[in-house]
């Protein structure tokens, strides 16, 4: 949990977005320290104030933590991609395990064939065994979003993702099978 930040007598991220007096019992100070400002503007901006207050206080005070943590995520990525948000994120991310899990099959049988018909010429050794079989990721978290900023503007440009997966650089669709509007490869 963030460090409160009345200790010094500054108001939070969310009181000072506000302009409000940060009181002894705020509901945001754990949540929004004044360090992190643009954490409470973009959950402001998304969800409002309102809201995330009516959230907070219907959750036990234990969840509170991952649920302003959730919104501030799901907040940055709409900020940054208005239309799929997160699932835009994760749907690229899907798509490029499934590439790479075609490439490392094709690698697998290329590797077997190499390996049958070494066995069959004679060579020493068994690269049949050396096929590497996949085991199941643990589930992890997402790197963190990082918009980039560019110069004309204080719009967000995603930076993670290639052309063509989302915001105004493109159209990630999932169904377009990695082609972008123009009809090219991302």
């Amino acid at each position: 949990m963030a460090s409160s930040s009345n200790s010094y007598n500054s108001p939070c991220a969310a009181c000072k977005f506000l302009r409000r007096k940060c009181m002894p019992g705020c509901i945001f100070a754990p949540y929004f320290p004044p360090e992190e400002p643009h954490k409470f503007a973009n959950v402001h901006k998304i969800f409002g104030a309102s809201n995330v207050t009516k959230l907070l206080n219907e959750l036990l005070p234990h969840q509170r933590e991952d649920a302003v943590n959730s919104l501030a995520y799901e907040a940055e990525a709409r900020v940054r991609d208005p239309v799929y948000g997160c699932v835009g994120a994760i749907s690229y991310l899907q798509r490029q395990v499934h590439r790479l899990q075609k490439e490392l099959d094709a690698a697998n049988a290329d590797l077997a064939h190499y390996g049958l018909s070494t066995s069959a010429a004679g060579a020493p050794g068994n690269v049949v065994d050396l096929v590497f079989q996949p085991q199941p990721l643990p589930p992890q978290q997402l790197p963190p979003l990082n918009p980039v900023y560019r110069l004309s503007g204080a719009s967000p440009v995603m930076n993670q993702m290639p052309r063509g997966t989302g915001g105004s650089y493109g159209t990630f669709l999932p169904w377009n099978n990695g082609h972008d509007q123009q009809g090219g490869n991302m």
